[in-house]
């Protein structure tokens, strides 16, 4: 009887996939990648069309043995790495490793590519019925991005390590992502708040004790949004001994639509927001669901599909299950008219399904005693969003209603007579929020609207003013640095969750309760490749470059002409960089702080974490102190001076130098100017002075660089 040999690449599969072949299918694992380029050196050769040279991954020697041996034994080999581009090249480099495509031309062997988008036993069986030859355009696909993120990193990191001083590097995803959180707090730095005011009306039906809150609109004319105290005042003369009627009923229906079947994307924002969970976090997990774990009664599961995908699409087969599932427990009424999906864009990979389970009657009741909690909370949401995928939307009946407000003591004209608005929802049939609820629908104060009837006459309660501050673009989170990554075209699902890591890891960003912030590594490391190498920051760039690459994946351009146009670029912007960076002297700084050990003065040293202060006569001395660059700017509190400091992380904030005795700490640069109009220290905002005090809300036009009394 032939035998057959099944390689895959994590060992986590090999007990999955084994119990549903027979006795003559030996199933072998490659631990991932077996070759790559060599970590010593580049790794391309830029002399001969630049051929990249590989080498056997160190500590694989012995796997590749092992698989050696098995490959002898077997009469067909099928590789059974992921179904994507990075699966495909894993499958070519075993292929290579083991001459595996000798002995298929010597026709001693039979070899096989296989894939499959689940790890179930009518997957797996299907797929070696019809097994395929190696898809060498996706093969060159991951090729041409594994070259150029090669040809990124060993070119501009050795050059940022040599001339700044410090542990840098560069990619060419990853400092496009450390520029996209530099920009977005360049943009909180400079945003200026902007002041406004609701007024709120608690007006009574006749014989009703309880109010309906009314907002208010503005004019006949249209919406009017109130700026100064001195708008709402004029408004609130207006409206002084003012009748209120019911001037528009209008009952309607909202639909709230089912939303989509996970993508990775998707799956890790959600995961972020719903469970707390870390992009890594979230692949770790989701990996572990896709390869198998032991389940009560099942054995060894793989409990979802393949969690690296940018398509909605549901297979044919999955989409029945999950309808028939959904009439049988909840009622024909719950079932959607068409399955929820996403229009393939240009840059979505539809290779492969969205992110659901494999058997839609696991249900996470089944399945919690057999996992750990994380585990079970994320399958538990990726169960919920595909089977509500499958349902109708919730319906809601609505009301809005228009209330004006005239005095009949002054004349009426559209600028005077008021418009106050009301609206209320109740939800009148559930749909898929009876198995998975998003955001929680905000609770409505309104419950009374549906008795109100146009010209129907209220009385006022009371109004109610409230100040308020516009404000600035939230920091990044991981969820919503991925949301915009991938918006703007850039890196891939399997791009996401290693870039942030990577930038976390390397201190150019600091994560505080969930939001990113820039540190001042991360800063210097972007200016640095913003004016050095803009090219490789540009989004628009990137973008494009991932949509080559994609084409290289679809066989539309062969991958060295992709190359061919990357390289020089690169190779100039680097050589010209060499040259400029040069002529910068990197010299240690003195500074006026001397050395409490040997009196010598301190000088400034650059490390890992930032600056530091440490003694000049090292190693004879090895005293060393933070550094805090001083402002020149007096303490508002103490009057002492106030330095620039950093969090654990390395978030940069502006403190007292006299701490812990005085506990002055601002976000923003104070200045040395005092508001004229409250007597609070203001701070430096984009181009503005603007008062500390937000209630106050004061702001000036910044001086030039001369007069703003920096040191």
């Amino acid at each position: 009887m032939a035998k057959y040999l099944v390689i895959v690449e994590s060992p986590a599969k090999v007990k999955t996939i084994k119990k549903f072949l027979g006795a003559n299918y030996e199933v072998d694992a490659s631990n991932g990648h077996v070759r790559d380029l060599p970590k010593s050196q580049l790794g391309i050769d830029t002399a001969n069309d630049y051929e990249p040279k590989y080498i056997t991954i160190r500590g694989k020697g012995d796997i590749l043995a092992k698989l050696r041996k098995e490959v002898k034994k077997a009469d067909v080999v099928y590789l059974a790495t992921d179904p994507d581009r990075e699966g495909e090249a894993i499958s070519w480099h075993l292929m290579k490793a083991l001459k595996l495509d000798e002995e298929s031309e010597k026709k001693d062997k039979k070899v096989y590519r296989i894939s499959f988008n689940e790890i179930t036993k009518n997957a797996v069986k299907t797929s070696l019925k019809t097994p395929r030859k190696l898809d060498m355009d996706l093969v060159d696909a991951q090729q041409t991005r594994r070259i150029l993120d090669r040809m990124v990193g060993y070119s501009i990191s050795p050059l940022l390590w040599e001339k700044v001083k410090r542990g840098l590097s560069a990619g060419r995803v990853q400092s496009v992502a450390l520029r996209m959180i530099c920009d977005r707090e360049e943009e909180i730095n400079a945003f200026i708040p902007e002041e406004y005011w609701n007024l709120e009306a608690d007006l009574f039906q006749e014989g009703s004790k309880k109010p309906l809150t009314a907002k208010f609109h503005g004019t006949k004319k249209g919406k009017v949004v109130i700026h100064k105290k001195e708008e709402l005042d004029e408004i609130l003369k207006d409206l002084d001994q003012a009748s209120y009627v019911v001037s528009e009923v209008k009952n309607g229906e909202r639909l709230k639509k089912s939303p989509l079947p996970f993508t990775t994307s998707t799956l890790q924002q959600e995961a972020s927001k719903a469970l707390n969970f870390s992009t890594q976090k979230t692949m770790r997990l989701a990996q572990q669901l896709y390869e198998g774990v032991e389940v009560k009664g099942h054995g060894t599961v793989g409990l979802i599909t393949y969690l690296r995908t940018d398509s909605t699409r549901v297979a044919e087969e999955a989409d029945e299950a999950a309808r028939t599932y959904i009439e049988a427990n909840y009622g024909p009424a719950y079932v959607a008219s068409e399955g929820t999906s996403k229009k393939s864009g240009g840059k979505i990979q539809d290779a492969h399904e969205a992110i659901r389970p494999t058997d839609i009657s696991l249900t996470p009741a089944k399945v919690k005693d057999s996992l750990q909690r994380d585990l079970f909370r994320l399958y538990q949401l990726i169960w919920k969003r595909f089977a509500a995928s499958r349902m109708q939307p919730a319906r809601y009946d609505t009301v809005s209603v228009k209330v004006e407000a005239s005095n009949p003591n002054r004349q009426q004209t559209k600028d005077n007579t008021y418009e106050f608005t009301l609206s209320a929802s109740k939800l009148a049939f559930d749909g898929f929020m009876s198995v998975y609820i998003q955001d929680e629908e905000k609770e409505q104060s309104n419950a009374l609207l549906g008795k109100l009837e146009k010209g129907m006459g209220l009385k006022l309660g009371e109004l109610r003013s409230s100040q308020h501050f516009t404000q600035p673009p939230s920091h990044y989170t991981e969820a919503s640095l991925v949301k915009a990554l991938e918006e703007q075209g850039i890196g891939r699902p399997s791009t996401y969750a290693p870039t942030i890591t990577t930038i976390i890891a390397r201190r150019y960003v600091a994560k505080e309760n969930k939001n990113l912030y820039v540190t001042e590594l991360g800063e210097v490391v972007n200016r640095i490749m913003k004016d050095n190498f803009p090219s490789i920051v540009d989004l628009q760039f990137t973008a494009n470059m991932e949509y080559l690459l994609d084409r290289v994946g679809e066989g539309a351009v062969e991958w060295k002409t992709v190359v061919r146009n990357f390289y020089p670029d690169l190779d100039e912007a680097v050589k010209k960089a060499k040259k400029e960076l040069e002529s910068i002297s990197i010299a240690d700084e003195v500074s006026d702080e001397i050395c409490d050990q040997c009196g010598r003065n301190m000088v400034i040293k650059y490390g890992p974490h930032g600056k530091f202060l440490a003694c000049p006569g090292f190693p004879d001395c090895k005293n060393t102190k933070p550094y805090f660059e001083k402002t020149g700017v007096p303490c508002p509190k103490c009057g002492k001076e106030v330095v620039v400091k950093k969090t654990k992380k390395g978030r940069r904030y502006y403190g007292c130098e006299d701490n812990p005795q005085c506990d002055f700490m601002s976000w923003q640069k104070p200045s040395k100017q005092s508001c004229p109009e409250c007597g609070s220290y203001m701070v430096e905002k984009g181009q503005k002075l603007l008062c500390s005090n937000e209630q106050c809300g004061y702001s000036v036009k910044m001086k030039k660089e001369e007069d703003r009394g920096e040191a």
